[in-house]
């Protein structure tokens, strides 16, 4: 793992719907591709307010956009500004939102760092206030609070993404450096959504407290904010309509993303019919998305299953249209362009942007990460403070721990690669560890192919530095791999792979080829030898030999660096989407190129809900992935505190991924099989509320005890951190109304609750709260 989470950030912020692949346009009803069914109004469904943008021009504070013409902004403190070349100006849609974005005027002002100004508001009621945020110097949030005519408040997290990473729903290729010249990095301005009590009038929103804009301090940035006004009545909008190359399960049709709002006052129900359709020439509908149950001001991201029609070539482009349709009465109708299936994905950019994280691992929400390898053999670090799986480069410098450890225990002949024969995974059962995988409750796997250290833990044929040749003498990928199919089939097997080696001759991270650290004599670098083009030669054919040879659902890269990703990526999703039985792959944002399907912060969460998917990785350590032998067992993560982790991190949407670390010989500490059947035996009962959910679109926590997740269509869930009292108290628009049941799970007896003053208060006797533990989750399973 790499140590610098500045290169693993986020590419959206919290709330925004997911960048739309191919954004279709508002339509009034009259240009529907089919005539409209019967009148929306004589059905009771009313008009949505257009948004209302507000202008921040007397509020902007900070010079973040330059041009070639006009430069001296400072966006982050240190110099650099967007380039206002590739951004709007003016009124502008963003995900179907209107804004005012300011121009890229010499000199002027065009965005307001968050330091706890109010921006006073239109007098009227609302559903959301939607935000163009950045943020310098990393992921910045805070709670934004709103002001309401009668004197009352209400909070929600704002969050602005770092502009450094990917991607964004404003994004450019490059920014300004502070010389004028050109840094070829993508920027990006992201959605941030922060919700609003449409019951009151709503008068003014207070931003956050966050940093100033300054050097290696995290501010948040605002360019621009709209409101969206409740409709009085029973009222659904529809945004960011998209074609995608993700396949339903259910039938294996292509899926069409849209969200659909309740932009009203009325809760839409079942007997309310809402569907939604797409009608496009090439193509039908095959499998309509249906809402059951949207409160007012809550969203949900639905999914329309198209197949094309004979004669329609995959990769088509047609103009279609995706409609949202109830009570008999055509609601709510988007146009544009759409791809009708896959054309095989090309080597760039644009063509590898149209794939997204696979609907398995959006669903999935946890895995397990296995990090393995000759490291294992030290297996030592500082304990808290290094991973051990670091061992062979923090041993290179004399002022780290490491080197004085190394040279006590084993003397300043002994180089790292003397370890490799003691690597022997002399017990490494692949079927125990995917039983043991499956009975925590796990969703997918993600070995460590090839760490930095470049020991490949598979037959790979460009170099003899693998675990065949070398030390185990056995393909352990492929032992894993096939256990993994036949002893535990429903889990999704992954694989890690370093993209650069520390000291590989041809092409060292670290600036020389393997030496010794006391001497700086060199050394071998044992089953290598150089001579080759590092990416050419080596590395793309590594990452292909996996892709064609093991067929992994998952490519988990690491650190990036020098790569040929666009051509690895596109024939990796070539290959999983042709094969007989196609499969569908993922891959993070470490490959060395821009496009990804989610990104991976390591030992760190984030505050708001992220709607670009997202993964949290980090191990049962305190902080190593790699096995630390230093470790005592009660340093490590309890069950509680690894089933408070995945439910945040779920409700926010991100998936966990647990890292364990197997001995060298291919044992896995008791301690981390103990933390693991523990957290099974959590999943066990309480399962339902995390796989397959989504992030609750109000807010992901209400202070620092509650959590929520949703089953689209079914349930709502509320999550206790703490062991609750005799009545639980949710301060919070909780979808339930009468006839709803709610429950505890684990807890069968259906428990009594009222609705007092806007809060949702349920009566919890002893016998509920003795049978929970770590987490007591509330279910309000929907009726009608």
């Amino acid at each position: 793992m790499s140590p610098c989470p500045r290169r693993q950030v986020l590419t959206a912020a919290a709330g925004v719907a997911a960048a739309a692949a191919l954004p279709l346009t508002l339509a009034p009803e009259a240009h529907a591709a089919e005539p409209a069914d019967a009148p929306a109004a004589a059905s009771g469904w009313v008009p949505v307010p257009d948004p209302v943008p507000v202008p921040l021009d007397g509020l902007y504070d900070n010079d973040g956009i330059d041009t070639a013409s006009a430069p001296g902004g400072d966006f982050d403190g240190s110099g650099y500004t967007f380039p206002g070349e590739e951004l709007p100006a003016g009124r502008v849609e963003v995900d179907g939102i209107p804004f005012l974005f300011p121009a890229a005027t010499a000199g002027a002002r065009n965005n307001v760092v968050a330091l706890g100004q109010r921006i006073d508001l239109p007098k009227g009621r609302y559903l959301s206030a939607v935000f163009l945020t950045a943020g310098s110097y990393g992921n910045a949030s805070g709670k934004a609070t709103v002001h309401y005519a009668d004197g009352s408040t209400s909070t929600a997290g704002l969050t602005g993404a770092d502009w450094y990473a990917a991607g964004g729903s404003l994004s450019a290729p490059y920014r300004y450096k502070p010389d004028g010249s050109k840094d070829e990095h993508s920027v990006g301005i992201g959605t941030s959504e922060v919700w609003l009590d449409p019951q009151r009038e709503a008068v003014a929103v207070t931003l956050p407290v966050t940093d100033p804009a300054e050097a290696n301090k995290t501010a948040l940035h605002v360019f621009a904010l709209s409101l969206q006004p409740a409709a009085q009545g029973r009222a659904l909008s529809l945004r960011d309509a998209h074609s995608t190359h993700s396949l339903l399960s259910a039938t294996g049709a292509q899926s069409v993303e849209a969200t659909v709002v309740n932009a009203g006052t009325v809760a839409v129900l079942a007997a309310d019919d809402v569907s939604v359709r797409v009608d496009v020439p090439g193509a039908r509908t095959v499998e309509p998305a249906r809402i059951r149950r949207l409160d007012p001001g809550e969203q949900a991201r639905v999914r329309v299953g198209i197949r094309n029609r004979a004669g329609t070539a995959p990769g088509t482009q047609r103009d279609g249209s995706v409609t949202v349709a109830g009570r008999g009465a055509q609601i709510a109708v988007q146009q544009g362009p759409l791809t009708l299936g896959t054309a095989d994905y090309q080597p760039t950019e644009t063509s590898l942007s149209a794939h997204q994280a696979p609907y398995w691992f959006q669903g999935a929400k946890f895995g397990i990460f296995i990090h393995w390898g000759v490291y294992a053999v030290p297996a030592w670090a500082p304990v808290g403070k290094q991973y051990a799986e670091w061992y062979w480069d923090q041993m290179q410098d004399p002022n780290n721990p490491t080197y004085a450890y190394h040279r006590t225990t084993y003397g300043e002949d002994f180089a790292y690669d003397d370890f490799i024969p003691r690597f022997t995974a002399e017990k490494f059962d692949p079927r125990a560890w995917v039983e043991l995988f499956r009975d925590a409750g796990a969703q997918y796997h993600v070995l460590t192919s090839k760490h930095h250290e470049g020991f490949a833990l598979w037959d790979t044929k460009v170099s003899d530095r693998n675990a065949v040749k070398l030390g185990p003498r056995r393909d352990l990928v492929k032992e894993l791999f096939e256990a993994s199919r036949r002893y535990a089939p429903k889990l999704h097997r992954g694989l890690y792979f370093s993209m650069p080696e520390w000291f590989n001759p041809d092409n060292p991270w670290m600036g020389h080829a393997p030496r010794n650290p006391y001497t700086l004599e060199p050394v071998p670098y044992t089953g290598y030898s150089a001579g080759k083009d590092y990416v050419r030669d080596y590395q793309a054919p590594q990452l292909l030999e996996l892709i064609h040879g093991y067929d992994p659902e998952l490519i988990w890269c690491d650190i990036g660096g020098v790569n040929d990703s666009l051509h690895v990526l596109a024939e990796y999703f070539n290959h999983a989407k042709n094969r007989a039985r196609p499969i569908d792959v993922t891959v993070n944002n470490r490959s060395g190129i821009a496009f990804h399907d989610f990104t991976t912060p390591e030992y760190t969460t984030y505050e708001n809900t992220v709607v670009a998917k997202w993964e949290s990785s980090r191990g049962l350590d305190p902080f190593s992935y790699g096995y630390n032998s230093a470790t005592p067992d009660d340093a490590y993560m309890t069950a509680e505190e690894v089933v408070h982790s995945l439910v945040d991190i779920v409700s926010k949407n991100g998936n966990l991924l647990l890292d364990i670390g197997p001995r060298a010989d291919g044992t896995i500490p008791p301690i981390m099989q103990t933390r693991l059947r523990e957290t099974g035996a959590w999943l066990k009962v309480n399962g339902e509320a995390i796989y397959d959910t989504t992030y609750w679109s109000r807010m992901a926590q209400l202070g620092d005890d509650l959590r929520f997740t949703v089953r689209p269509g079914q349930a709502f869930y509320i999550h206790s951190l703490a062991r609750p009292g005799a009545k639980l108290t949710v301060e919070a628009p909780v979808p339930v109304r009468g006839g709803d049941k709610v429950t505890m799970l684990g807890h069968d007896r259906p428990l009594t609750w009222t609705v007092s003053k806007g809060a949702l208060v349920i009566d919890v006797p002893e016998t509920a709260r003795k049978s929970g533990q770590h987490v007591w989750v509330f279910k309000v399973e929907w009726h009608g």
